[in-house]
């Protein structure tokens, strides 16, 4: 019986260790990278015209200064103007425990130089903070 036991063991162990491997990968990426991670998921449901999506998936510091229709009614004129997205390069990442209104807490202001079909060069703000319930999500988002 202790022989029969014994393989079982071994395949548990061996998936201990591969969820703490998993873990211990996430836990030494920056908080810049999971920002960033978090960002371009959002950015993903924007380009695709899925506001609503972006509006749910958003922070809840986000979520609690506008509602889901004045966010699609405020982002629908301003990106479908501009086309698709032709490239996107991040321009910069930076970690910051205060913003200008906003409460203290762990955000990250990222930009990215954006191209759009109708628009050659813009800037692209957007600012992922680390939400109450531990992940990155989007709490502002602007085009220069």
């Amino acid at each position: 019986m202790n022989q029969l036991r014994r393989p079982f063991i071994d395949s548990l162990l061996v998936l201990v260790l591969a969820a703490f491997s998993i873990t211990s990968v996430h836990a030494q990426e920056k908080p810049e990278q999971l920002a960033q991670h978090s960002a371009e998921s959002w950015l993903a449901l924007v380009d695709s015209g899925r506001y609503a999506e972006s509006w749910q998936e958003a922070a809840s510091l986000f979520k609690a200064h506008v509602s889901s229709e004045q966010w699609q009614s405020m982002v629908k004129p301003v990106r479908e103007p501009l086309g698709k997205v032709a490239s996107r390069k991040l321009k910069s990442a930076t970690s910051t425990k205060t913003l200008p209104g906003a409460p203290d807490g762990e955000y990250v202001v990222i930009q990215y130089d954006t191209s759009f079909e109708h628009k050659q060069s813009a800037v692209e703000t957007i600012t992922p903070m680390l939400d109450k319930d531990g992940k990155w999500r989007v709490s502002g988002y602007f085009i220069k």
